[in-house]
């Protein structure tokens, strides 16, 4: 157990406030930044001071993640920590401790202990795979150093115990669920586009559904990094990954052709095709990838869904940020899954 918290009993939102207050000046720290540049997520604020980056989670929940409790949010820090360093092992210094003093808060006090704070090494933002590929500056060496660190990574994972037969039922659900959100009529998106797809990815997993119990007896269904986007990889030495998804195991173990999908998915949609296919090329033998029963094609049509489920679910929110990139990052997704599945569709035609 940590030490109890001792804050006034305000409201959660009020407590947040202040710890961001303090967060976001640069006499909080020592030594003191010039600025500080703040940022804030669905589930933390970010506090970026001189050369290090200081996060902060807050005290939410949600069916998937439960930071409620001084004690969920320790644990989540020590998690974030530990599962990072996997991939970006000088970037996660450690943890520190928001303490209340007399004076208001302290960073590294170890008494009165208020909350918890990831600590991490600053990266240059201008250095990401994200940012290089909408700059076109991205080499052939670099992804080649990425996909052996993936490489490596992957052949370490912890192995996860499922079912084959409930490995498959967690792919009907999760499409299904995608399929019941996106074609809610507060949406307005394409239905017949969206109903297309999804017949298709039911008649994968009919016809396909000896390929994907292989998968799991191979053992291909294991802990990966969770969120392998563009923005989490970087691409100067020693080319870290970070920001794992953390806070729930179930949620990143998977199929690691499937998270490599995910990252192929997003390259294209960033104008970086060729690099999500040299990843795959790496990357195919390693992980069993078979281009011809499409196995590939089905994950990232999955991952297209997802994405475009998750981008228009933000106008479910009380207050959304930016309430007009949603709708258009949706499109965007659905029309990334339209052309797959087409493709799927073909492939599947000629197999039967």
């Amino acid at each position: 157990m940590v030490d109890q918290q001792i804050e006034p009993r305000d409201s959660d939102a009020d407590v947040l406030a202040r710890k961001v207050s303090f967060l976001s000046r640069p006499d909080s720290y020592s030594p003191a930044p010039e600025r500080v540049v703040t940022r804030e997520t669905h589930m933390s604020w970010v506090f970026m001071a001189g050369d290090r980056v200081y996060k902060l989670k807050k005290p939410v929940r949600f069916p998937y993640l439960d930071f409620s409790t001084l004690d969920r949010r320790i644990a989540a820090c020590q998690a974030e920590v530990s599962l990072n360093r996997k991939l970006a092992p000088d970037v996660y210094l450690g943890i520190a401790p928001l303490a209340v003093t007399a004076t208001g808060y302290a960073i590294g006090e170890r008494r009165q202990i208020a909350d918890y704070l990831v600590v991490m090494r600053r990266l240059d933002e201008n250095e990401t795979l994200e940012a290089l590929l909408l700059a076109r500056r991205v080499s052939q060496p670099q992804i080649q150093r990425v996909a052996d660190n993936l490489c490596q990574f992957y052949a370490h994972a912890f192995r996860a115990t499922i079912s084959p037969e409930n490995y498959l039922l967690s792919l009907r659900k999760s499409a299904a669920l995608d399929c019941q959100i996106l074609l809610h009529p507060t949406f307005d998106l394409n239905r017949g586009t969206i109903g297309r797809i999804a017949s298709i990815q039911r008649r994968f997993l009919k016809q396909h559904a000896d390929v994907l119990k292989e998968r799991v007896r191979r053992r291909f269904i294991m802990e990966t990094h969770g969120d392998l986007r563009p923005e989490h990889i970087w691409l100067s030495a020693p080319f870290p990954v970070i920001d794992c998804l953390e806070f729930n195991a179930r949620l990143r173990t998977q199929d690691a052709l499937d998270e490599v999908a995910f990252l192929h998915l997003e390259c294209e949609r960033l104008g970086g095709r060729w690099v999500g296919e040299t990843l795959l090329r790496r990357l195919a033998t390693p992980l069993g990838d078979d281009m011809r029963n499409g196995l590939f094609l089905f994950y990232r049509i999955g991952r297209a869904l997802l994405r475009a489920r998750l981008s228009i679910a933000h106008l479910m929110d009380v207050q959304p940020r930016t309430p007009e990139k949603w709708p258009k990052l949706a499109r965007t997704y659905l029309a990334i899954a339209a052309a797959d599945a087409r493709q799927l569709e073909r492939l599947l035609s000629y197999q039967a």
